[in-house]
């Protein structure tokens, strides 16, 4: 779970940084009781419980980052057993031998309550098991909703009403992403909670707030002067948000139909991160301060316009190999065979204040692609002056651009010009300045996004976690063009599975300032076709495997 800044680092200084946040997060298990906390887990048979929650409490527990006195309550309206559900997560929980007398303790720990959603008598029978399990009718609760939206109004009155610890105890909700669907489901959500939990109590989890590079951007931007003198429209020609997926709906379909990238992806993974990138020097690294200046600056975006918007839906590549990738869209089940919910979206939007008049966001993404792939791209104007002539062609150098690398292998390079080696004349070639961690930081471990934020929860931080006016932004920013999407059926642009993405959304932003310039490839992204096309080898040798 340690993640140190150095691989210089000596043992000692680690082991005093473990100790230190341990008795950190250990320091909030203040009750003289046998369990002073009680973590719930609604919807305990899904599988966000089973892939990520559960093997992530385990994991905090593995390591000491959770209070001594706490027992875990999983719910839902299976007919299941404790035992069951941890069979079921078995493959997810990563325990290693040595782990195995640990392990049986936090199994210990778990417990399961059956009921529905949205009884009043499940629920008082949910608060009565609490407190025998806890043995403190006063202990901390923490209530985490892996549950459809569809529920979320219910449960979270209910949960109010009859789960609520008595005094000195407190309650920390943790809502999962979609928080609506629309600026109007988002408002109705925000005010239902509003009338039964203080914005404090509410903890919005978008995972990609808990990644690495993403958590690393306000550290690169405000300690290093080098980059605060130029990050801004004086210098910056235009900034790219790029999250890509090389794998389809694949079954869920009938969930994502409902929703499509722009609302799954746009609407909070990247404009969380463009608001990040964006805003101005917070007056510290407390969660309001930060989450004041994020709103600051979504407040500055104008709605997207249609123009501004290029989207896509994938078909399926017949001439594969692998069988899911002959699959489009439209084969899912649960798909409408007329849909035209886009798996591929470009928008492009402007921020109107001083810093960042005239620079475009380019946000993009999309599923069934060529590559798995999250960066942030900042690409710089071009050198004036035209003093390199290179063969007198009076070609454009090729911009300098700070990539970070958000997954897979985490890296910040910074791409630049410089003279061939062993050239005679100044003849100029591309290359880069490299930061790549699973180079620089070998044997450091990268928490899961979700070890950080369910720490953070515990720990009370409210940084990484969305506000109330921060999502009313965000949905005021994508609502129009979502509209026009549903009502006017705007007609999608088809791509192949494994497509590198749209060329019309390449000439869009091509349009808006951000140029394809330089053929300097780097050396991982180069092999990355190679290592795609190992895979699909490995696969079908399984596959004559299985069949022989």
């Amino acid at each position: 779970m340690m993640n140190t800044t150095s691989e210089n680092l000596t043992k000692e200084k680690a082991d005093y940084i473990y100790q230190r946040l341990r008795k950190q997060i250990t320091s909030i298990d203040s009750e003289a009781c046998p369990q002073s906390f009680v973590f719930f887990v609604f919807g305990a048979s899904g599988d966000l419980a089973k892939k990520k929650i559960y093997p992530t409490l385990w994991w905090l527990y593995r390591d000491g980052f959770l209070p001594e006195h706490i027992c875990f309550v999983g719910y839902a309206r299976s007919q299941l057993t404790i035992e069951k559900i941890f069979q079921n997560a078995d493959k997810y929980m990563k325990v290693h031998d040595h782990e195995r007398d640990l392990y049986k303790k936090f199994l210990e720990l778990n417990h399961y309550v059956c009921g529905s959603y949205d009884k009043s008598e499940d629920f008082d029978k949910l608060n009565h098991e609490a407190n025998k399990i806890s043995q403190h009718t006063s202990a901390h609760r923490f209530f985490y909703l892996a549950l459809p939206p569809s529920v979320y109004g219910s449960v979270s009155e209910l949960i109010s009403t009859h789960c609520r610890p008595g005094a000195p105890g407190w309650v920390r909700l943790i809502v999962e992403k979609p928080f609506g669907k629309d600026l109007q489901s988002s408002n109705i959500l925000s005010g239902h909670l509003s009338k039964f939990y203080a914005e404090e109590e509410i903890y919005r989890i978008d995972h990609y707030l808990g990644k690495e590079m993403v958590q690393n951007i306000m550290v690169l931007r405000f300690s290093n002067r080098i980059f605060s003198r130029v990050w801004n429209r004086d210098s910056v020609a235009a900034v790219k948000i790029i999250f890509k997926e090389d794998i389809g709906t694949q079954g869920r379909g009938g969930y994502f139909d409902e929703f499509g990238i722009i609302r799954d992806v746009i609407q909070n993974h990247l404009m969380q991160i463009l608001s990040i990138v964006a805003m101005e020097k917070p007056r510290s690294t407390t969660g309001e301060d930060i989450r004041d200046e994020k709103v600051k600056v979504l407040r500055c975006i104008a709605p997207i316009k249609s123009e501004n918007v290029v989207i896509g839906q994938y078909l399926g590549d017949k001439e594969s190999k692998d069988s899911e990738r002959q699959l489009g869209y439209l084969d899912d089940a649960g798909v409408p065979k007329d849909s035209t919910t886009p798996t591929y979206a470009q928008t492009i939007l402007y921020i109107n204040n001083e810093r960042w008049d005239g620079v475009p966001f380019i946000l993009r993404a999309g599923k069934a692609l060529n590559e798995k792939k999250a960066e942030i791209r900042i690409q710089f104007r071009d050198v004036p002056g035209g003093m390199f002539d290179e063969n007198g062609s009076k070609a454009p150098l090729a911009r300098d651009e700070l990539v970070v690398r958000i997954q897979p292998d985490e890296a910040i390079y910074l791409k630049v010009n410089t003279k061939r080696p062993g050239e005679m004349s100044y003849s100029i070639e591309e290359t880069e300045l490299d930061l790549t961690y699973n180079e620089r930081y070998r044997g450091v471990k990268l928490p899961d996004a979700y070890e950080r934020l369910i720490l953070d929860v515990f720990m009370g931080s409210r940084i990484n976690f969305v506000r109330s006016d921060e999502l009313q932004e965000a949905w005021r920013i994508v609502d129009p063009i979502l509209t026009e999407i549903d009502q006017k059926k705007l007609p999608v642009v088809p791509y192949k599975f494994g497509a590198a993405g749209l060329p019309q959304a390449f000439d869009a932003a091509v349009k808006h300032g951000y140029v394809f310039t330089g053929t300097y490839v780097r050396k991982d992204e180069r092999s990355a076709s190679v290592i795609n096309s190992q895979k699909e080898k490995e696969k079908e040798k399984a596959k004559e495997k299985v069949q022989s």
